[in-house]
């Protein structure tokens, strides 16, 4: 009898009050493990090689690719960096210098140890970068004063 009566509870039935912060803790879990998997760069190495000619250094060229409104954080590179934009629109912000806006097709040059921060200007498209480095070997390529994040 008692199986009949829990098969015939209303469709409104509510959990005791109790049950709900279960409820609501493992939602806002669920939704941080979700933001925390989008990231909001990625770097593939496309060349690593010494430089002929100039010992101690090496070439590096990367893809990198900024999601929608991801930002680099602030940060400066032991080496030299050319970079041209493939897809989307990005700005850049060099200490010293105001702001600039790239689009698809310019590039620019960042010298060695220069503090700068990279933005995706779009707010739904990513964006691509072709990055090329003249680099001291055994540095790291990057040194992070912020970490990367979405721009608010």
């Amino acid at each position: 009898m008692h199986k009949e009566a829990a098969m015939r509870r209303p469709l409104n039935f509510r959990p005791p009050l109790n049950f709900r912060p279960v409820g609501i803790a493992l939602g806002m879990i669920g939704t941080q493990v979700l933001s925390a998997q989008q990231t909001s760069l990625k770097s593939t190495d496309l060349l690593k090689a010494d430089v002929v000619g100039m010992d101690g250094k090496e070439v590096i060229v990367q893809l990198v690719e900024f999601a929608p409104h991801a930002s680099t954080g602030r940060h400066y590179h032991p080496g030299h960096e050319a970079n041209y934009i493939l897809e989307g629109s990005a700005i850049l912000e060099m200490e010293g210098h105001p702001p600039i806006t790239r689009k698809a097709g310019d590039s620019n040059y960042v010298p060695a140890k220069h503090v700068h921060e990279g933005k995706n200007a779009s707010t739904t498209d990513p964006a691509k970068i072709l990055v090329f480095r003249i680099h001291e070997k055994g540095q790291p390529i990057t040194v992070r004063l912020t970490e990367p994040y979405f721009q608010k």
